[in-house]
């Protein structure tokens, strides 16, 4: 893997701590809920879940 692809899991890595952070995670605390999950949890999840997708996306396109 070439080290721009690396740089760009890099940039993904630290984007994820800062989503996960308190203080960002905190804004989805509320007492809205979607199909009966609170606020947080979805958030949390569809973060998980785009940050699989990029990363996946990033490694199969640009292994070599």
């Amino acid at each position: 893997m070439k080290k721009r692809h690396e740089q760009k899991l890099v940039i993904l890595s630290i984007g994820l701590m800062i989503a996960f952070s308190i203080p960002i995670s905190l804004l989805f605390n509320s007492e809205k809920e979607i199909s009966g999950y609170p606020m947080i949890l979805i958030y949390l999840f569809f973060i998980w879940m785009v940050s699989i997708i990029i990363s996946f996306v990033i490694v199969k396109k640009y292994n070599e």
